[in-house]
């Protein structure tokens, strides 16, 4: 097998993001300058690429057109407090920041795809815990409220007319759908739903009367259903999988059509309910053979389409497709560099917990070596409340490549599985979640795959957590951990999060625990608590501007142990957030992280020594 340059992994794509105008003229897309992800234009006809932004403190990821604008969204150094910037499609202009606001956030309400000079936002300005709704006119840049928050709305829906008709709030544990005939009129609460059950908007109907949404009331798995705002009834159930949630409701806008169901069982899958876009896709599909291809841009007229593939060996191409001629021409590969013959397949597994759930996962070995006595990376996923699934992953191939089978478990409380799997989690961080975990390392030992004194646990965000969980809770099981931007204790977690969460931290009680009500239950769960029995060595990695997960979480880990002695490594970057995203971040975590690997628990292959990936750490 030969070792892939830990940079190819996790370098920043030559282009990627590629999107069409929808008038068809331009192809827009990310690429590198100054080593950040930038936005290039060029036409659709050919000719030279344009750069149009000049961000060099921080990748661009998400942007969208607007008529022939370009509107991107970021943030600084990882502090989520997003602005909305606005870029002039010939590049002659500095892009301009609509949200110059200190400490704001801004997010779309709607993109009102029928009026290129308008656009409906949220923004937490006058108050931070709450976000009212402006309308900005990207001609002169003008905000103007349609609707101030005074009813603790944490979700807003517009009309296919672009009119802001749907509210949703919260009281911390019930939500309550408002809904008004116009914007003239005031919402009033329709249906209100605890928060253990779903009732989510996704639409309106093409009339403008009734609604598309998710829903799982009355039911285990949440369907696409109609709903009736005048009854509160719903009306029609459109789909429901037996075994699985549903993701997404797509539609054709120029066609007034629903077009397919999106849901996920070990890998993304679509229930066509439109012949027009099911036949488009089985033209792509036929072209594409061996990957998955999604549609991830197409223009006005609905018959230029930007395709994206993948699979769970490459991050794929972006092709377009022109469903008039049915000819699909490759826009780029995402990262040539990478070869699919090199890499490892993720296969999706399954187990049975300790009180007889069943427990879906995936397991990606090392290509060419038998699975047998291996070592292992045991990596739960983050959120709690989100899934891991199929598809190409940099850390998965990056460790097999390096010779370590990885572990992946959805273990009680992932999405997608429906209400009786997700609520099975609640106030159990730390308990049967995490025996979740620790019975499916003990399926690989017992399957043979996994050498039982060469097991490392790795997580981000909850999968933090779950790696000092693991650390402390079954001391004996794990050799050593690695804690990325983890939750070490429940208490200050709870106390510190972003105040536009707060509205919903009754709900977290209900969720992870109440620090006064289930004071005892959170001291349990809490790693930070229980550092005398934690032996295996430990290296945390946090981004300082995180808000999500305070820096705090990590010092106090790292100060406690040590207190007792222990020497922790810490990597802490001054411009990070709630995980790293700058490149030359992620390739020195990355390179401690092998050097850590490698010294407790041995790969399976030879690896060179990375003489420069230690620096820039902070010891706190």
């Amino acid at each position: 097998m030969p070792k892939i340059p830990l940079r190819d992994f996790f370098r920043n794509p030559e282009k990627t993001g590629f999107q069409i105008s929808p008038n068809a003229k331009y192809i827009s897309f990310l690429a590198p300058w100054e080593s950040r992800l930038n936005i290039f234009v060029q036409e659709r006809s050919g000719g030279e690429a344009l750069r149009i932004t000049s961000d060099s403190e921080r990748d661009i990821h998400t942007y969208f057109w607007k008529g022939d604008r370009l509107l991107y969204l970021q943030d600084s150094g990882g502090d989520e407090n997003d602005h909305l910037y606005i870029a002039d499609v010939t590049g002659t202009h500095h892009a301009k920041d609509l949200t110059p606001f200190m400490g704001v956030k801004v997010q779309i309400v709607d993109q009102l795809e029928d009026l290129d000079d308008e656009l409906l936002i949220s923004l937490n300005q006058r108050d931070p815990q709450f976000f009212d709704v402006f309308r900005v006119n990207l001609a002169t840049g003008e905000l103007t409220m349609v609707l101030e928050n005074s009813g603790g709305f944490v979700d807003y829906f517009a009309d296919h007319d672009g009119k802001l008709r749907i509210a949703i709030a919260t009281d911390g544990v019930n939500n309550t759908i408002l809904y008004r005939e116009n914007e003239q009129d005031d919402l009033k609460p329709i249906i209100t739903t605890s928060f253990r059950e779903t009732l989510v908007p996704q639409l309106f109907t093409f009339d403008n009367k009734k609604l598309y949404a998710a829903s799982n009331i009355g039911r285990d798995k949440v369907a696409a259903i109609e709903f009736d705002p005048a009854t509160a009834k719903e009306t029609e159930v459109i789909f429901v999988h037996p075994e699985n949630d549903i993701s997404s409701i797509s539609h054709s806008r120029k066609r007034n059509v629903l077009t397919a169901i999106g849901y996920v069982t070990w890998k993304r899958e679509r229930h066509f309910l439109d012949k027009e876009i099911e036949s488009i896709f089985e033209d792509i599909q036929s072209k594409t053979q061996g990957y998955e291809a999604t549609i991830a841009s197409h223009d006005k007229e609905e018959e230029i389409f930007v395709v994206r593939t993948y699979s769970d060996r490459s991050l794929g191409a972006f092709y377009l497709y022109d469903s008039r001629t049915k000819k699909l021409d490759k826009l780029a590969d995402i990262s040539p560099w990478l070869h699919e013959e090199d890499l490892a397949e993720q296969r999706p597994i399954t187990y049975t917990s300790r009180d007889g759930l069943t427990i879906h996962g995936y397991l990606t070995l090392p290509k060419g070596v038998e699975p047998k006595g291996l070592p292992v990376v045991v990596n739960p996923h983050g959120g709690p409340w989100h899934r891991d699934v199929w598809g190409y992953n940099p850390e998965l191939q990056f460790l097999a490549n390096r010779g370590y089978a990885v572990f992946q478990m959805n273990f009680r409380g992932s999405t997608s599985y429906g209400k009786q799997f997700m609520q099975s989690s609640f106030k159990q961080w730390g308990k049967t979640m995490q025996d979740d975990v620790t019975d499916g390392v003990k399926w690989l030992i017992d399957q043979g795959i996994a050498n039982p004194d060469r097991i490392a646990i790795y997580g981000g965000s909850y999968g933090g957590y779950c790696t000092l969980a693991g650390l402390a809770f079954t001391p004996d099981l794990y050799a050593c951990g690695v804690d990325y931007v983890g939750v070490s204790n429940l208490f200050t977690f709870l106390n510190t999060i972003p105040p536009y969460w707060k509205p919903m931290l009754e709900m977290m009680y209900e969720m992870v625990g109440h620090p006064v009500h289930d004071r005892a239950l959170l001291e349990s769960a809490s790693p930070v608590f229980h550092v005398d029995k934690i032996k295996a060595p430990l290296f945390v990695v946090q981004g300082a501007k995180d808000p999500r997960v305070n820096i705090d979480e990590s010092d106090q880990i790292v100060n406690a142990l040590r207190a007792r002695g222990i020497d922790v490594p810490y990597l802490v970057k001054e411009n990070e957030g709630h995980g790293f995203h700058n490149e030359e971040n992620k390739f020195e975590f990355y390179g401690m992280f092998e050097q850590f690997l490698e010294k407790h628990i041995g790969a399976s292959v030879e690896v060179s020594e990375l003489s420069s990936c230690c620096t820039g750490t902070r010891n706190t």
